[in-house]
């Protein structure tokens, strides 16, 4: 990295000044982190052992249960450690290297959750071919393409980020985030402010465009369903996909609607902590608690673990 600016490391304030908050945001932040990683590495364990899961649906669904926890352990970990250690500062390269992590893994779960509408869109609408279109083959294409693209959003901005000189050092977030970062720079950031404004629109629009059209073609049909116990199986089986689209586009989008200088900064940090902390430890008890093919996976495999531990 092309640095020349005498300052080399970067001061995180955190979610909080006052000593005893910070133990509570640690004890909060800690238990969310054990949480979130323990059900989604158990979705991750379930679909890798159970025969009943090896379909296209829970292929995407473990990948992204693999990107929830690395996301998550892109942020919390390093924080939890600044809190304990009371050494918040964090060097120039490590903290583009965080960013370049949360930024790859956020934008590829942008994209894997288009794969998955589109992935609902053919097994509600075109359910006689669904094992045909959704074949292997095809799914770790989609995934593929879904990490690809979120490298291409990644790099322009964060290329150009890496030869910035830097006038100030203190970042108020709790991780590094490219908005402190630019404002303590010392260079001229016009472009890289346009490149991050262009790679937020290309990882929004086209992929809630995606959503948006597969779920429209999705309740026109459930709508057509004779019975309304077909209407309400058909709903069940994209319902906790709908919860964790709103869940993500929501703060996605909240993050980006400007509110007063006064207030921006706090805002942020709370629509952050929810991402990074409170959506990860969700996400699996979204899925699990409303599946019953992942609820009946969880038991038998328990059930397994407890009969070898009797052997």
């Amino acid at each position: 990295m092309r640095n020349h600016s005498a300052i080399t490391t970067f001061i995180i304030l955190g979610l909080t000044s006052d000593p005893q908050l910070e133990i509570l945001v640690f004890v909060f932040l800690f238990i969310t982190y054990m949480l979130s990683v323990m059900g989604n590495l158990t979705i991750i364990v379930l679909v890798f052992v159970d025969a009943h899961l090896k379909t296209a649906m829970y292929f995407f669904l473990q990948n992204f249960s693999f990107l929830e926890v690395s996301f998550t352990t892109t942020c919390v970990p390093t924080h939890l450690y600044m809190i304990s250690s009371g050494d918040k500062t964090m060097t120039i390269k490590a903290c583009f290297t965080q960013i370049f992590f949360i930024v790859l893994f956020g934008a590829t779960e942008f994209f894997l959750l288009a794969v998955m509408s589109y992935d609902r869109y053919v097994a509600i609408c075109k359910p006689l071919h669904y094992v045909t279109i959704m074949n292997s083959r095809v799914c770790r294409i989609l995934i593929v393409c879904c990490w690809v693209c979120g490298f291409l959003i990644v790099l322009p901005p964060l290329s150009l980020a890496l030869h910035l000189e830097f006038c100030g050092f203190v970042i108020d977030h709790f991780a590094c985030d490219a908005s402190p970062i630019l404002k303590n720079s010392c260079s001229d950031t016009w472009l890289i402010e346009q490149l991050v404004i262009l790679s937020a629109v290309l990882t929004f629009m086209p992929t809630l465009a995606c959503v948006v059209l597969s779920y429209i073609y999705i309740i026109r049909m459930i709508l057509r369903l004779p019975s309304m116990q077909q209407r309400k199986k058909a709903f069940s089986t994209c319902s906790s996909h709908m919860i964790v689209v709103s869940m993500m586009y929501g703060s996605g989008i909240f993050m980006y609607i400007k509110p007063s200088a006064k207030n921006e900064v706090a805002i942020n940090k709370a629509v952050s902590l929810l991402i990074v902390s409170i959506a990860p430890l969700l996400n699996p008890f979204i899925y699990s608690l409303r599946n019953k093919q992942v609820k009946q996976s969880f038991h038998d495999t328990l059930k397994r673990i407890a009969f070898l531990s009797k052997k």
